[in-house]
């Protein structure tokens, strides 16, 4: 760290048509125990309202720096963020998410007593909501520590929404897979994606639960709105390793169908029939992905540009 609390981080965040959350993120980073040295937005939106808010928030002690872009997808706005950020570590969160006071004191602390790891993750819990209708949505609750090397599953490795990475890495791996993710052709497993790769290129990721991230509810309506993109993303995801050469991604595939089955197995013994009904959303999308990333092309898009640095 390189003062009292402030550490030597930029953060990235990729952001469309949610000003009020933005605000919300924006408020906890420049609040908390231990704050960045820069906040980088990329914004998606098609007015102005989160340009505005970003204005709002700009301070002497904290660069915030807004960029636009008119284009659409997760993955192309984080490549765009971090493009633009310039610090030896990259932490990342999404603009509905609220990142816990010590977040970044703990990401830092990370780093600094571990230098073999490349990066790091952690739990997302979700956000205390006054609506008792909204539920959670992509939880990530395990409070057991892992260090994750070479083969692994990449769902188990963390979520995109909560991570932070060491520069040299990013630099390795040109950020992500622009096919993938929400408001792509490929409609999500982005993150999974980006951490796969990371492991394969040899990385250590660190899962700790002391990482924390809080994400916001949904309605059941938005939740099952999201299952068929989640599994479409993974599914995508296997081909395009598969195409690559890489046959361990045979062996995820088999994990992946094996805990949903279980999952679809366990809601229809219970007589649940929503889990039921996500879990089939999940499967048929799994393999719509999967017939779209056997089909796509061979090249990984990605408009990631290694930055200058401050450190």
């Amino acid at each position: 760290m390189s003062r009292a609390g402030r550490a030597t981080v930029s953060v990235a965040i990729a952001t469309r048509e949610r000003p009020e959350p933005l605000r919300r993120v924006l408020e906890a980073l420049t609040t908390a125990d231990v704050r960045p040295t820069e906040i980088v937005i990329a914004d998606q939106s098609a007015d102005d309202r989160s340009e505005k808010i970003v204005r709002e928030w700009a301070n002497d002690e904290i660069e915030i720096r807004y960029v636009s872009d008119p284009r659409t997808g997760l993955g192309v706005a984080q490549n765009l963020a971090f493009s633009q950020t310039r610090c030896q570590i990259v932490a990342v969160t999404d603009d509905d998410c609220v990142p816990a006071p010590d977040w970044l004191a703990v990401i830092n602390e990370l780093f600094a007593s571990h230098p073999e790891i490349g990066a790091v993750t952690g739990r997302v819990l979700p956000l205390v909501a006054d609506d008792s209708d909204l539920v959670p949505v992509a939880s990530r609750t395990s409070v057991r520590r892992r260090t994750f090397s070479r083969r692994a599953v990449p769902w188990e490795v963390g979520s995109g929404n909560n991570f932070a990475i060491r520069r040299n890495w990013l630099d390795l791996i040109r950020g992500n897979d622009e096919r993938l993710g929400p408001g792509s052709p490929g409609q999500g497993g982005v993150d999974m994606d980006f951490f796969y790769r990371l492991l394969r290129a040899k990385a250590q990721i660190r899962y700790d639960p002391a990482c924390i991230v809080c994400h916001t509810r949904a309605t059941s309506e938005e939740r099952l709105a999201r299952r068929a993109p989640y599994g479409h993303g993974i599914g995508a995801g296997v081909a395009i390793w598969l195409r690559d050469g890489d046959l361990y991604a045979l062996w995820i595939l088999v994990r992946w169908l094996s805990l949903r089955s279980r999952r679809l197995f366990r809601g229809v013994v219970r007589l649940d029939w929503r889990l039921a009904h996500e879990e089939v959303l999940v499967l048929r999308g799994t393999v719509r992905g999967f017939a779209f990333g056997l089909r796509t092309g061979r090249e990984r898009p990605t408009s990631y540009q290694p930055s200058g640095r401050l450190d």
